[in-house]
């Protein structure tokens, strides 16, 4: 058993509430490689933003368990060496599909974790919560549940449609699992193609497509049911044209690739919602700056000289979301 405190991570109750009070969201971004932690680490010290750092099943795996453990504990040494002196870095189970994950990510250190169990009946969804709720809590462990189903794909987590969530059921859902903070669907969904050309239009002067807006009404009927309670948005990649740009000029193929656009989630971050999930932006930033590279420079076979260009892009991206989007800069 490794407790989270030994590792110099903090859980997300404390961050979350000040955020609910000061109107801007908590950055949760995904990692899969250390290029991808020393950008989100180097932009939350730069910035002084509470960060969480998302890992899903399938990036655990990745990684190993035990690297985990030992790379989160030297995110929190680095964002001192940095000048950070009091980091406030989460380490957060993205996705868990069963009480065993969570439990072992308990175990093995992490001081959050969801279970999601949105795609069970809603009965089973609250005993699966509450069963994680109760043993996390013993640890001090903070848990996020999901309420309603988004539409996408990203690792193991997959649905052809997205449901709403039914506002007349959170405050049961929240009372009866004893979650911490309640990931809520209102039209953000995973991967990089969160909307079919179907569901938008097409802007004339560039034809672009330009995604349909997000169900505020849900939103607030959440918020209005459940005051001050800390409310997560996932599947929240605004997915950067320029990248998406880049990418197909240099030989990918990511047609009609659609992400969030930004101003709804400044607008959304300014409400209860205190945790905005961002993966997908950053495995295109990374996968655009290799295309760069090796097409600029064909002979290079070194990984530091492609990887460390996408680290700087998605450092400027992380910085870009914490500032210009979230408004979390300042607040650590």
């Amino acid at each position: 058993m490794v407790s989270y405190k030994e590792l110099g991570l903090v859980n997300t109750r404390e961050m979350f509430a000040k955020a609910i009070k000061g109107g801007y969201a908590i950055p949760a971004f995904n990692f899969n490689n250390m290029e991808q932690l020393q950008a989100i680490i180097k932009a939350a010290a730069e910035t002084k933003s509470p960060v969480i750092l998302q890992v899903s099943k399938g990036a655990r795996n990745y990684a190993n368990q035990t690297l985990l453990r030992y790379m989160a504990q030297g995110a929190v040494e680095y964002a001192k060496e940095l000048g950070w002196e009091k980091p406030q870095i989460v380490l957060h189970l993205d996705h868990g599909d069963s009480f065993e994950l969570c439990k072992s990510c308990v175990d093995f250190g992490f001081s959050s974790v969801m279970i999601d169990a949105s795609s069970l009946p809603y009965e089973e969804n609250i005993a699966l919560t509450k069963k994680v709720v109760e043993y996390a809590h013993k640890y001090d462990v903070t848990v996020e549940a999901e309420l309603g189903v988004l539409a996408g794909v990203e690792d193991e987590v997959s649905s052809a449609v997205s449901h709403y969530t039914k506002p007349e059921e959170v405050v049961d859902f929240a009372t009866r699992s004893g979650c911490d903070s309640l990931a809520i669907s209102i039209g953000t969904s995973h991967g990089a193609y969160k909307f079919t050309p179907e569901q938008c239009t097409r802007d004339p002067k560039t034809g672009k497509l330009v995604p349909p807006p997000l169900a505020f009404d849900v939103l607030d009927a959440v918020m209005e049911q459940l005051p001050g309670f800390p409310i997560v948005l996932h599947g929240s990649s605004s997915v950067p044209q320029e990248y998406v740009d880049m990418i197909n000029s240099l030989g990918g193929k990511l047609p009609d690739a659609i992400g969030i656009p930004e101003e709804q989630l400044r607008k959304a971050a300014k409400s209860a919602v205190c945790k905005i999930n961002i993966d997908s932006d950053s495995r295109l930033a990374f996968t655009a700056a290799v295309r760069k590279v090796l097409t600029e420079k064909p002979g290079e076979f070194d990984p530091r000289k492609y990887c460390g260009v996408a680290r700087d892009f998605m450092e400027d991206l992380y910085k870009h979301k914490i500032i210009d989007v979230l408004g979390s800069d300042g607040k650590a």
